[in-house]
């Protein structure tokens, strides 16, 4: 290569004004004097600052944004302009991009150990740094080989008719493998800490944060393919295959339910160790073979006490309310997504005036 990463990134750079790292200067709101340490950025994954639902985010007091699909196919000399393009197109619509989910860039080699995962690692380093060079400073990756999070069922009922979406294993067994075929647990480790020991010296460099999101579901194997992140041990294991104030977590509370955890002492300890960097609020009724998404008053996790765990903990981050069921006249074909905004409404609401009430930060 006759330019290196970091000389392109820097002459595209040149005419772009330095921004602060995440999180921000937005004033954040209290309702009454609380002793928590926290702060939580609400927070929705979008991928089109001109969609309607990012006017509908605006309109319910979301000011911050996760933004999704945010480089990637395209030459390595174009992350900075593509980056510096979306954040001023979001910036145009009201909205501060708190972080990036989903992989900025094509990652599906690196888990898989297949021929051209190094080219994807460059990538992955040089989309990084082009993400600092903007202002954002929180990645929320996973290592879900071959499927992402799965579901089997998207036209399950919940509280008056809504639909939601469901996992069955043995739904899953039955589709067979995936063309990938067996993948082991072993091997899916050793790609794993492949990747994690050649990225994070990068995330250290320009300060962003790396956090892992569990697998989901959070057992294995699923369709052939071993599955790594299921449980606490697993993000212990990946945060000392780098020791790094860069390298911690996605806290997605039903995984963690899920895996049967203590998710409130786990809360607290990861807290307390500055290892949650970005919250998925969320809530599940059954166990990691055979469960169904909920509305976020309507599952057996005491949602109010997680909120003041993470506040008291002294968390500062984005949060969003994720996989909310369909309502009326919101289901494509009679499915759930989880990603309609009729029941993220509902959460944010929900959020909003438990914070309010407990007196938590909140921006």
């Amino acid at each position: 290569m006759a330019l290196s990463r970091r000389t392109v990134l820097q002459s595209a750079a040149a005419s772009t004004a330095a921004m602060a790292a995440f999180p921000g200067r937005a004033e954040a709101r209290s309702t009454k004097t609380s002793g928590n340490k926290g702060c939580f950025y609400l927070t929705e994954l979008l991928n089109d600052p001109k969609s309607t639902d990012v006017q509908v985010a605006k309109q319910v007091g979301v000011n911050w944004v996760i933004a999704g699909g945010m480089i990637g196919r395209r030459r390595k000399e174009e992350y900075m302009d593509a980056v510096r393009q979306r954040k001023e197109e979001f910036a145009a619509a009201g909205m501060q991009i708190a972080g990036v989910e989903g992989h900025p860039v094509p990652f599906d080699k690196i888990k898989l150990g297949l021929e051209g995962r190094d080219e994807e690692i460059e990538n992955t380093k040089w989309a990084i740094e082009a993400l600092a060079r903007n202002g954002i400073h929180l990645i929320c990756y996973n290592f879900m080989a071959g499927l992402g999070w799965t579901r089997t069922n998207q036209s399950i009922p919940e509280r008056g008719g809504a639909l939601t979406s469901e996992f069955n294993l043995k739904d899953a067994e039955a589709r067979g493998l995936t063309p990938h075929g067996e993948v082991s647990v072993e091997q899916m480790w050793r790609n794993c800490e492949y990747f994690v020991k050649e990225v994070m010296p990068v995330a250290d460099k320009w300060k962003v944060k790396m956090a892992l999101h569990p697998d989901d579901p959070p057992l294995t194997p699923l369709r052939g393919i071993g599955r790594i992140i299921i449980n606490r041990q697993a993000f212990e294991r990946v945060m000392e295959m780098a020791p790094s104030p860069c390298n911690g977590i996605t806290f997605c509370q039903a995984n963690f339910a899920l895996m049967k955890e203590d998710i409130y002492a786990l809360a607290r300890d990861w807290c307390r160790r500055n290892k949650i960097f970005f919250v998925h609020y969320r809530d599940v009724e059954g166990n990691a073979q055979h469960f169904r998404e909920t509305f976020h008053d309507n599952g057996p996790t005491d949602m109010v006490r997680m909120l003041e765990i993470y506040s008291k903990g002294g968390f500062v981050g984005p949060i969003r309310p994720d996989h909310a069921p369909a309502l009326a006249g919101e289901a494509k074909d009679g499915k759930s997504t989880g990603y309609t905004m009729g029941g993220k409404v509902f959460a944010f609401g929900y959020m909003k005036g438990t914070m309010d009430a407990l007196g938590l930060k909140y921006t």
